[in-house]
């Protein structure tokens, strides 16, 4: 499957079959959260095979959407164009399906990958306009070609107990984690809380206080939260 030849407007991108925008959107968010964006890793976030994922890496690069070089896959100008519109329309699918709709979290992950696929420029500038320019998505990554600023912010499992904080972004690696969503949406420790950390466990476990409730979670968890602090 190869791209439309029709151009595109500002606001528009070639149609790309979705599988394309599947992985072009995989490989930005592996590499969003600083991670090494191997084949290995890309099966894993997709749940599909190693082969599968070879093929797709073969088509992508003769779109010219990706490069490797020493296992280590990059998307190119062009791929990189079609991730953004890719990971933008999720992310306000996301607000929109959870400010506008209730839904909660988790159901708005999912749904949001349908979503993702099929909101055209038209439909997508209205919804930034319902939602008033949001910067980022419910779970504070940012909103590619928004205003959004990034603030000064550290890893939660940073903190030496008795410190105090602010959750600013859960990222993707932990969307894609089973009952994660609706553990942190549950226990509130969502963009805009505050907290502290009130105990560590020579596991790596940390006890926290957030909005006036206990809250434990394993280091896989806090060393991957953002948050910011006071001082």
């Amino acid at each position: 499957m190869t791209a439309t030849t029709t151009e595109a407007t500002p606001y528009e991108s070639p149609e790309w079959h979705p599988a394309f925008e599947e992985y072009c959107e995989t490989i930005f968010e592996l590499a969003e959260d600083d991670l090494d964006v191997i084949q290995a890793r890309i099966a894993d976030r997709l749940e599909i095979s190693r082969p599968a994922v070879s093929e797709m890496i073969r088509r992508m690069q003769a779109e010219g959407l990706v490069e490797e070089g020493r296992g280590t896959i990059t998307l190119t100008t062009r791929g990189h164009s079609l991730a953004e519109t890719v990971v933008r329309r999720h992310r306000l699918a996301e607000c929109f399906l959870t400010e506008i709709l209730g839904l909660s979290w988790a159901e708005a992950h999912q749904e949001a990958g349908k979503w993702e696929h099929i909101i055209s420029p038209s439909v997508e500038k209205a919804m930034t306009r319902v939602l008033e320019e949001p910067t980022t998505c419910p779970h504070g990554n940012p909103i590619p070609g928004s205003a959004y600023v990034a603030p000064e912010m550290v890893a939660l499992d940073a903190l030496e107990v008795g410190r105090s904080f602010t959750v600013q972004r859960i990222p993707e690696e932990l969307e894609f984690q089973p009952g994660m969503l609706e553990f942190l949406e549950g226990a509130r420790v969502t963009p805009g809380s505050t907290g502290s950390v009130t105990a560590r466990a020579p596991d790596g476990t940390f006890t926290l206080e957030v909005e006036g409730e206990a809250v434990g979670l394993s280091e896989y968890a806090t060393s991957r939260i953002l948050v910011t602090t006071a001082d």
